[in-house]
């Protein structure tokens, strides 16, 4: 193990607030709820952040807003993040929420969806560098919390102003910054670029989060290694896969490379998460979700294709009890 790999499994402090390691699991809307949250804390994430919740929605006292809000006390770091575009708004909804336990506020300035960067928000705050500082130092002066923010690495190929806005997010109050190495136009397509986060780093005095790309232990010391980040955070390689922390985390012990989880632990882990999920959300909601769930812990395991054609046969948490024992065990 190299200086920067030992290095890494110290603690990684943002703000007033200590993650035991720097491995970190991304903001996905509708992935990175309570009970998948929980999942990835059992197996060692550092911090969790939850999916993005809207600032407007929160001032409009929204019950199904604000239900996404709930945090287990299994959550040794939580991060809410909340999305918006305007500063009085961002404010607001920061003050009404401060009797939630999070531990970190973050303020989205990198999701790609149409929808809401055509409102102006997530990463179309990119191409508005000062709009997207007055959103931070709204949220910074309504919390005694650290706020971070998450970017992109710019907008389009022709404005890549990570640095520039991760500057004025310094500037503005936040207490971390997390880059992922695509821009807008990209969303997840192509290769991230970690050379813009080795250059946000080479910028800032707080911490910078990688993301982008890391899908396992090897990868994780690379990023850490390239750019000198000071976390990793990841994404899409923990869906269906909240082992991911667990055998990053022993990468870093001691350079083992952890294989997949036996198609047991699998089997046991989407049971878990199905009863975990049906007791948050009820059985309907819970199982229509479980679907996708399973569809991406199955991937690369032995008759999982044909699994994975009659996934839909699930409606109740007893079918999906059934169907998941239809699987092969090793």
């Amino acid at each position: 193990m190299n200086t920067r790999t030992k290095h890494a499994l110290k603690p990684l402090q943002i703000g007033s607030v200590t993650l035991e390691n720097p491995f970190i699991l991304a903001p996905m809307a509708g992935v990175t709820d309570l009970p998948f949250r929980i999942l990835c804390s059992r197996l060692g994430a550092g911090m969790n952040c939850m999916e993005m919740i809207s600032a407007k929605a929160i001032t409009y006292k929204n019950k199904a807003t604000y239900a996404m809000t709930e945090i287990s006390p299994e959550e040794k770091v939580a991060s809410l993040q909340l999305f918006g575009s305007e500063p009085d708004v961002m404010g607001e909804a920061v003050r009404m929420i401060e009797d939630v336990p999070y531990h970190i506020l973050d303020i989205n300035m990198g999701c790609p969806v149409p929808k809401v960067v055509n409102n102006g928000e997530g990463s179309a705050l990119m191409k508005n560098p000062v709009l997207a500082g007055q959103l931070i130092e709204a949220a910074v002066k309504a919390t005694r919390r650290p706020v971070t923010v998450k970017i992109r690495a710019g907008f389009d190929e022709e404005h890549r102003n990570a640095v520039e806005v991760a500057h004025i997010a310094q500037e503005s109050g936040a207490a971390a910054v997390a880059v992922h190495g695509r821009t807008r136009a990209q969303f997840y397509s192509g290769e991230a670029d970690w050379e813009i986060i080795a250059a946000v780093k080479d910028t800032l005095s707080i911490p910078v989060i990688g993301n982008g790309d890391v899908t396992d232990g090897p990868s994780a010391a690379a990023m850490l290694e390239q750019t000198g980040c000071d976390g990793v955070m990841i994404g899409r390689a923990a869906r269906g896969n909240p082992w991911i922390f667990e055998s990053i985390k022993k990468y870093f012990e001691d350079g083992t490379v952890v294989g997949k989880p036996s198609m047991h632990e699998m089997q046991q882990m989407i049971l878990e998460h199905g009863r975990m999920l049906v007791a948050h959300k009820g059985e309907y909601t819970a199982i229509r979700e479980m679907r996708q769930h399973m569809a991406w812990y199955t991937a690369g395991y032995p008759n999982s294709a044909a699994f994975r054609r009659r996934i839909n046969e699930a409606d109740t948490l007893e079918s999906l009890e059934m169907l998941v024992r239809t699987l092969c065990v090793e």
